[in-house]
């Protein structure tokens, strides 16, 4: 390695930390199982260099100057990409990073179970309004016990859970070992994601009550639609939407122990593919001349979710909103984004025809400042690009 570590320093207590995360992130399968989503297909077209970020001269949020390239630099990148009009016009990878290798894109898997759900929907295997025990039952008392699938793709669950990446005691950290991502207290515990799914406790407040962010809800929603469609979630996913939109990468999805997909955040994807997978969100879910998603679910993406709602939790897009796993900006171009944790970014410009994609190894995984200037610089960038 040349990263300052050897692969025997990087363990299941520490593969998501600075500087480890610079290679694990690349190299998940080697930590925790994985089911199979897509596999390499072929020559890809070749790169058109990192030239056009050189001298893009963009500015941070208290006005200094800086280029597209050192930005990417500063703010821990592991790969980007962008494309204008259907062309890929820039791509950039650091030193340390394969642009072969899948990276964990992190909570944007919510955003692809957003879409595989809309597919669900018009084939008439899920209903949105249905409630989740007509897919998944469950004894009562749990939080999705009551909700609704609907509930599940917007993040308006009454779930009491905190979204705590650092937490290694609580229920965040008793989710994390179920689903295989943090070493076991004790080795004699075999919770799997569905049990722990289940057993989550309903807040005071009634479903659609509250915007309130939380993974489960998206696992939930992995394990809805897995047992709408019958099939496992990576096999529904590959075959419905990952090869139709011309996916030409390797791609995996973490599962627990009993094969479990993790839906809200563990599929491993290229960067060249997750552009794809914006691109066809920006097409109305066209790709390859056949409709993949429904372009009515993308509409609704776009102009639908409650604002008042969203914008009483969550200040990171003022004018915008939260519906079935994507954030919409609320910006003048109606930009559409896929966010995860540790800077996983698909940012869509529907006035530009521009999709921006960004991969990184960012040390904290949640951090308030740079999310803001993240979202200035793809803002600037897309128009720039």
């Amino acid at each position: 390695m040349t990263n300052g570590f050897t692969r025997r320093d990087v363990r299941l207590a520490n593969w998501r930390e600075h500087p480890y995360s610079r290679w694990s992130f690349q190299n998940v399968s080697e930590l925790v199982p994985v089911a199979p989503i897509g596999m390499p297909r072929g020559e890809d077209e070749a790169s058109p260099s990192q030239d056009g970020l050189l001298d893009m001269q963009l500015k941070l949020p208290g006005g200094a100057p800086i280029t597209a390239l050192e930005h990417l630099r500063q703010s821990h990148g592991d790969a980007f990409i962008a494309m204008r009009d259907g062309q890929l016009v820039a791509e950039w990878h650091a030193p340390h990073a394969d642009p072969d290798a899948p990276h964990l894109i992190f909570s944007v898997s919510k955003s692809v179970a957003g879409l595989l759900a809309g597919i669900a929907v018009e084939e008439g295997l899920l209903d949105p309004g249905a409630p989740v025990t007509d897919y998944v039952p469950m004894p009562k008392g749990g939080a999705f016990a009551s909700a609704s699938v609907r509930h599940l793709l917007d993040m308006t669950v009454s779930l009491r859970f905190e979204e705590n990446y650092l937490d290694r005691q609580s229920d965040f950290d008793r989710y994390r070992r179920a689903m295989l991502w943090n070493p076991e207290h004790d080795a004699g515990n075999t919770e799997t994601l569905e049990k722990v799914l289940v057993s989550l406790p309903k807040d005071d407040c009634g479903h659609g009550e509250r915007y309130h962010y939380a993974s489960p809800a998206t696992d939930m929603l992995g394990l809805v639609i897995e047992r709408a469609a019958g099939r496992r979630y990576h096999t529904y996913l590959a075959e419905k939407l990952w090869k139709p939109m011309g996916a030409r990468g390797l791609a995996y999805v973490t599962v627990d122990r009993e094969g479990t997909a993790r839906a809200a955040g563990g599929i491993c994807a290229t960067a060249r593919d997750l552009a794809r997978l914006g691109q066809l969100v920006l097409r109305g879910g066209a790709a390859g001349g056949r409709q993949v998603v429904p372009r009515s679910w993308i509409d609704d993406i776009a102009t639908n979710g409650d604002r008042h709602l969203f914008a009483r939790e969550d200040g990171s897009f003022p004018n915008g909103h939260y519906r079935s796993c994507w954030y919409a900006t609320g910006d003048d171009h109606g930009s559409l984004a896929a966010i995860g944790i540790h800077e996983q970014w698909i940012w869509i410009d529907p006035v530009r025809d521009v999709v921006l994609v960004k991969l990184s190894s960012r040390p904290e995984p949640s951090n308030d400042d740079a999310t803001r200037r993240e979202i200035a610089m793809l803002g600037q960038i897309a128009r720039a690009i």
